[in-house]
């Protein structure tokens, strides 16, 4: 069958103005446009870029507070810097390439450095009102959609300098968003942590640091066991929190210009090799470095010149000098680390011995792990050529390409539930793993049943984490299984697999839930998918009594066709996350561990009986 020809001339030669491309292009200024479920969703890049402005007024020592309010979907940010020049306030929101972190001597070590980031929050909100305040005058501009909706004139005002922005994104861009005030929270704790001095107040709830990354670690570990006290070390540009836990796998929270970067990048990577060589120089001993950073946790900030970042939403540093021409980061941080590390380490014995106790049980592990691990390798490595518990997609995290935060690999209970999701995926991104049923329970357990359990062995093998996640295939995995109990069984038993063994994939943000549907009401004209009762009810009322009500018990029941938009672009995902409190320990101990009367009794006190009005049938 001949190819139809497609007409190629000047008219299809297309310039588009900074508004225009931004919207049509959002994903390359914001990332994912998101409805606020994940943590990285776009509607928080835009709160972070409008604060990053803010952030380097106070790093220049002007306006020692910000104040965040959030009303519905309305944000306002508020600083007390010294305001944006009045008659350059229209082109610092309008104009792109505009700004004054060109000027090096301004803004010698800023967040943000393209110019970019208001713009593309104005050009994505359906309101967006500026106001400066500065020598006692104030400017005020107004826009929909980048476009001027109002230009005020300069007035007298009596109130503190600053800069004030208001803004609501876009509802036909950012469909039926909501934020999640847990995630503005945490990213707010972070800019605390890395200014000490500076007092972040959202929603009249004051956010403050006075220890920086001693108080990031000791917040984030929270009653989790360390072997040793936080060492904290601090110098010129750079700051250094370390200890070493009692689980697998390694933790770091890497930070640059007070940007946080949850891929890391060249300063993380940096630190990793610069641990590595100081603790073997300072123990004298030819440590293996996986046993050295086995079990780490860590936070490093580092302020460079010009950073360079793999993309406009900052998350992986790409630089490798200090300045465009300076010391490289890998000299900078060994030189820092050997001197200040060595030192503190001859200062403190008593941590020396006991990171020294730490490094070798990981030591004495790995070598038992040692005859396991070969067996379980080649086994790994036979079934790559052909696994039927994978179904892997063309594009991965460890890819170039710019699709690779969509890479995704679905979990599923059973072939009914994975053969849905397999014919309706995006076989380009999207990958699936099929459990053979319920998966053992882990906790408790030495990492030895990851390799001895095939099961875990090959889905280990699949997301390539064996030695961490920096080689992690897959940017978000996805447990989906069925909305029953034996449903939530299967989640937590997985759930507890990665706090287990992998905790810095939940940790870094990689781990979540599906959300499928429960019912789908519909009539000759219409369908509606709902996620829960009170979705349903709204659905009958507004078809009507006599509409068609069908509740889904299992994800093999939902058709392909169905299934496509439910793991596409309307996805819903939930994000596992381990809160602060450092309870994970005691939860898993409670949930998982052998304490089975305890449990029982703890079920029986708290069941409810519910009515099923679909079904007609009392449930528990």
């Amino acid at each position: 069958m001949a190819t139809k020809k497609v007409l190629y001339n000047e008219e299809n030669i297309k310039s588009l103005d900074w508004k225009q491309h931004i919207r049509l292009r959002p994903g390359m200024y914001i990332g994912k446009t998101g409805d606020g479920a994940a943590h990285d969703d776009g509607i928080y890049i835009l709160i972070k870029e409008i604060i990053d402005n803010s952030i380097d007024e106070f790093v220049m020592g002007n306006g020692t507070e910000i104040h965040i309010e959030i009303n519905e979907r309305e944000i306002t940010v508020r600083d007390f810097g010294r305001g944006i020049p009045l008659g350059k306030v229209f082109d610092c929101v309008a104009k792109p390439n505009t700004g004054a972190k060109y000027d090096s001597e301004a803004f010698k070590k800023s967040v943000g450095l393209n110019g970019i980031g208001t713009k593309a929050v104005n050009a994505l909100s359906v309101e967006f009102k500026v106001q400066s305040i500065r020598e006692k005058k104030t400017k005020i501009i107004e826009f929909s959609c980048g476009e001027l909706v109002k230009d005020h004139k300069v007035k007298e005002s009596k109130e503190k300098e600053g800069t004030i922005i208001t803004f609501t994104p876009d509802d036909d861009i950012f469909h039926n968003f909501h934020y999640r005030n847990n995630y503005i929270e945490k990213m707010l704790w972070n800019y605390a942590y890395l200014n000490t001095g500076l007092t972040l107040v959202f929603n009249g709830n004051r956010i403050f640091s006075e220890n920086g990354l001693l108080d990031l670690l000791n917040n984030n570990i929270g009653g989790a066991e360390t072997f040793y006290p936080i060492i904290h070390l601090r110098g010129d540009d750079i700051e250094v929190a370390m200890t070493h836990g009692n689980s697998y796998g390694e933790e770091y929270y890497s930070f640059v210009n007070g940007q946080f970067t949850p891929q890391g990048g060249n300063h993380q990577q940096a630190f990793r090799e610069a641990i590595v060589k100081t603790i073997k120089d300072f123990y004298k001993k030819d440590f293996d470095p996986a046993d050295i950073r086995s079990a780490i946790i860590a936070a490093v900030s580092v302020k460079i010149m010009e950073p360079v970042f793999e993309s406009q939403t900052k998350t992986k540093l790409g630089s490798t000098h200090m300045s465009p021409d300076g010391l490289t980061i890998r000299q900078f941080m060994n030189d820092f680390i050997g001197r200040e590390l060595d030192n503190y380490l001859h200062k403190h014995p008593d941590t020396a011995e006991q990171l020294k106790v730490r490094i070798m049980a990981s030591e004495r592990e790995r070598k038992d792990l040692a005859g396991i691990k070969k067996l379980a390798r080649e086994r790994a490595k036979k079934a790559a050529v052909h696994n039927k518990k994978l179904r892997d997609c063309r594009i991965h995290l460890t890819d170039k390409n710019t699709d690779k935060v969509n890479s995704t690999l679905f979990i599923t209970e059973g072939d009914s539930a994975s053969g849905s999701i397999t014919k309706a995926r995006d076989v380009n991104t999207q990958a699936v793993f099929s459990l053979k049923g319920k998966p053992l329970n882990t906790y408790g357990l030495t990492k030895k049943i990851v390799y001895e359990n095939e099961e875990f062995n090959l889905l280990q093998h699949a997301l390539d984490i064996e030695d961490g996640i920096e080689s992690l295939r897959y940017n978000n995995i996805v447990i989906a299984t069925d909305a029953d109990v034996d449903g939530m069984h299967i989640r937590l038993l997985m759930i507890t697999f990665f706090l287990q063994f992998f905790p810095d994939v939940v940790k870094g943000g990689h781990l979540y839930i599906l959300q499928t549907p429960l019912f789908r009401v519909r009539n000759k004209k219409e369908t509606f998918y709902c996620y829960d009762d009170m979705e349903r009810q709204k659905a009958i009322h507004k078809l009507g009594k006599t509409a068609e009500i069908t509740r889904f018990k299992g994800l093999g029941e939902i058709s392909p066709d169905e299934f496509r938009q439910f793991i596409n672009k309307d996805i819903r995902l939930e994000q596992v996350e381990i809160s602060k409190d450092g309870v994970i320990k005691q939860l898993l101990e409670f949930y998982m561990g052998k304490n089975t009367p305890e449990r029982q009794e703890f079920i029986i006190n708290n069941l409810k009986i519910e009515v099923d009005l679909l079904e007609g049938e009392a449930v528990a």
